[in-house]
């Protein structure tokens, strides 16, 4: 929490809760309209830490298709999470813990464990009181030893599912003092034909909330552009708020930006004075301007790097997108990343990947799209490509390496195929009796050991790295001597297990078995994304000094 020197903020004033709801459709952006704002507050001096409630009926997203809902994004603690909060610990910087995901699934596997265990003393067990109360308990130990904690209710007010998660909001605004809480609620307000910003979606989706009892104190509003003032003015007043409590969010060139707009429209201040925090919050010269300096950062060019993957989904890869957008920051330069449709190019890929200055190949599950993958990771090998594996793509690599430089005809993983004769990549020896699938793979973050005098260690500047894992396979250790004179390296390793690899005779091509891309943030770029887009720009570099000397032996 802020000192006494940094914003004079009493801790004996409570914990602050900023709910947010969604109403008309879902995907309008309710996270970053949150994360946006936390990280204003968090600018003005103030300790915030964020909640994600998902409605869905599993435990956790860790056996959800990216297709449905997007990538599954690792906490360190090793839970399997909504990507919202992958965009919470990019923009607060802050590590969160599964503790600040609520499920159905676990809210109910938790009360009905209990029941079963007799705490209820023969009470008959209903959605309220003790449903209600679990989500109400789980909230308040999430926010506990911060000053804010926001609060994002997925999907939008009036799904079924997420009906006992507003009744519990109603009941925990009524036991906390009017001061602690605050509602905000982010509604589409679309355009006509005739180009009149509408509002009646906003009008039913705040009536719809009004009916369970809850009363926004604040409307934001989604539109292309800036909210006109006669739409701010009847969306005040038809939803018996005051206009000031309107707000615009629109469409902006890049997320990284929202919270440049949640300032100009004066959000975070509204907030601030309706918690009575404005006198405790730093004065604005002194609030840090290192969020505003990064994101606005000139960009001197661009890169294209390709992604080969399975999901034509920029969701399904938001961290990989993100971290390649963070490395930009850093250098100065855009990342154009093209997407590259793995189980379509296993014959096509010189065709698809000729134009493009770096290759990733990201994690993932399945046969689909793999042997797609090692033609991407031979093309990248072969033709000086700087390339990047994460995860899955770490062992591609290793396949790749192994058939077509060891020559270890069908090398592949046990994953893939079962009958191949030589499972250069097999199963984790503790997953061999592992019946179910959720929650039970090497999760979270681990401790990888890195060699001096390596390209890892340049890229980490340390004999050890600590970094997030999600996966059942690894290198198989009865092929770690075959290995061993090779250009191909293992130089991060834990254990017996290989994390990290690299070529020597390569510009660069790494691979990690962790996921780096969880761990990035802007002006924290991940390492590994780092050096690959550098290692673009010092090739592109040698590549315009190589042509202008040919130019001028040419004259």
């Amino acid at each position: 929490m802020p000192t006494e020197s940094d914003t004079h903020y009493d801790p004996s004033l409570g914990n602050k809760f900023i709910f947010v709801t969604g109403g008309v459709m879902s995907g309008l952006g309710k996270g970053i309209t949150a994360a946006s704002t936390g990280r204003l507050l968090k600018n003005a001096g103030f300790d915030v830490t964020a909640v994600k409630i998902d409605p869905y009926l599993n435990v956790d997203a860790g056996t959800m298709n990216p297709y449905q809902h997007g990538e599954v994004y690792v906490l360190e603690d090793g839970g399997e999470v909504d990507l919202d909060l992958g965009n919470y610990e990019r923009f607060l910087d802050i590590d969160m813990t599964s503790d600040h995901n609520i499920t159905t699934g676990k809210t109910y596997q938790h009360v009905i464990e209990k029941e079963r265990a007799g705490d209820y003393l023969g009470k008959t067990v209903q959605i309220i009181p003790h449903i209600t109360d679990d989500i109400k308990r789980r909230i308040r130990e999430a926010a506990e030893g911060t000053d804010v904690c926001i609060i994002e209710v997925g999907g939008t007010v009036g799904d079924i599912e997420g009906m006992p998660y507003l009744e519990a909001l109603r009941q925990f605004a009524h036991e906390e003092p009017e001061e602690n809480v605050l509602f905000a609620h982010v509604t589409l307000v679309p355009y006509s034909k005739n180009g009149e910003q509408k509002t009646k979606p906003t009008q039913h989706s705040v009536k719809e909330v009004r009916s369970i009892g809850l009363q926004p104190d604040v409307i934001v509003g989604r539109c292309e552009d800036r909210l006109d003032p006669e739409t701010k003015e009847k969306i005040a007043l038809f939803c018996d708020i005051p206009t000031e409590a309107v707000f615009s969010n629109p469409d902006v060139e890049d997320v990284y930006h929202v919270p440049l707009m949640v300032e100009e429209e004066g959000l975070d201040q509204y907030v601030l004075e309706h918690f009575g925090m404005a006198d405790e919050a730093l004065p604005a010269g002194e609030r840090s301007n290192e969020w505003r300096e990064i994101v606005t950062t000139e960009k001197s060019g661009e890169v294209d790097v390709a992604l080969v993957g399975k999901y034509d989904l920029e969701d399904a890869y938001m961290s990989i997108h993100e971290s390649l957008k963070h490395a930009g920051f850093e250098v100065g330069v855009d990342v154009n990343v093209h997407w590259v449709p793995a189980d379509e190019m296993a014959d096509s890929y010189d065709d698809q990947l000729a134009d493009v200055d770096g290759i990733i190949v990201p994690g993932g599950f399945g046969m689909r799209g793999s042997e797609g993958k090692i033609r991407a990771v031979q093309y990248a090998r072969e033709n000086d490509v700087p390339f990047l594996g994460l995860c899955l793509g770490f062992q591609m690599a290793v396949v790749e390496y192994a058939r077509n430089v060891l020559g270890l005809e069908g090398a592949h993983s046990a994953e893939m195929d079962e009958e191949t004769p030589h499972p250069v990549i097999d199963i984790l020896p503790e997953q061999y009796e592992v019946e179910d699938m959720g929650g039970t793979m090497r999760l979270g973050e681990h401790t990888t050991v890195i060699e001096p005098e390596t390209l890892a260690y340049e890229l980490y500047g340390d004999t050890s790295c600590s970094e997030r894992h999600r996966h059942r396979y690894e290198v198989n250790p009865e092929y770690f001597d075959q290995f061993e004179d090779e250009p191909l390296t293992f130089s991060g390793t834990a254990g017996n297990r290989m994390e990290i690899l690299e070529l020597e005779t390569h510009p660069y091509f790494v691979g990690t078995q962790f996921h780096p891309e969880y761990t990035s943030r802007p002006g924290q770029p991940s390492p590994p994304f780092l050096g690959l887009v550098e290692a673009v720009l010092e090739q592109s570099t040698d590549e315009d000094t190589d042509t202008e000397s040919e130019t001028e032996v040419t004259h």
